[in-house]
């Protein structure tokens, strides 16, 4: 009876991360509606959604520590409780990353564009899908999955070089175009962040499955 009541409890916070990262998401899309459509009440609304996820976060962790400590799980569990306080951690990062690209929505509305959004909102694209199928490879428990998003990450990386060769030309040959040139490459940063992060919830994934630990190379160390 008292694992039966266990395994419901560690269900629970599963559920609990999934309806977070599906907050994380709509946040972020909403972001980059925000800065594609220069909609300030778009670009406000995220900060109201950052909170709940702010709070979520606070949630999940005192209910993850509460049940190791009540339950002292070992192995696999254990392993489980330690990855979700990580991914936790991971998914309130990436609202805080969407919350510094509505920031940057905000100071370019109402000015004109230095190039058409382009880039950026397939940049925005690729992070998301990454980030939901970090998720997706979590609920399954599907290390493969997870190797795969991982791989995905340069793509990203790529993309965010490109944002910034491109800007720069511009910043380059109009000076006038600088200030806003920058905010467009905050962006891309904080894009790519996400896509680090969703890869750090990959690792944590791969962590729980097969007990290995994947970040920094650890295991050719």
């Amino acid at each position: 009876m008292e694992q039966r009541h266990f395994d419901k409890e560690l269900s629970d916070l599963k559920q609990k991360l999934l309806l977070m990262a599906a907050k994380v998401e709509t946040l972020i899309n909403q972001a980059i509606e925000a800065l594609k459509r220069k909609d300030d009440a778009l670009a406000r609304g995220v900060m109201a959604i950052d909170k709940e996820v702010d709070r979520m976060e606070i949630e999940i962790e005192e209910q993850a520590v509460a049940l190791i400590a009540l339950h002292q799980p070992a192995a696999a569990d254990l392993r489980f409780l330690i990855g979700a306080i990580k991914i936790n951690n991971d998914l309130e990062r990436i609202g805080d990353h969407g919350v510094n690209i509505a920031q940057c929505a905000l100071k370019l509305s109402g000015l004109p564009d230095v190039k058409p959004l382009i880039d950026i909102p397939r940049m925005a694209q690729l992070a998301v899908a990454m980030l939901k199928d970090s998720l997706d490879g979590f609920v399954r428990s599907d290390p493969s999955k997870s190797k795969q998003v991982c791989e995905r990450d340069d793509q990203v990386d790529d993309i965010k070089d490109q944002i910034f060769r491109v800007l720069l030309t511009y910043m380059m040959e109009k000076p006038e175009t600088i200030g806003r040139a920058m905010e467009l490459i905050l962006v891309s940063r904080n894009l790519e962040r996400i896509a680090d992060l969703a890869t750090n919830i990959c690792e944590e994934t791969i962590y729980i499955a097969e007990a290995r630990i994947i970040k920094h190379h650890a295991e050719e160390g």
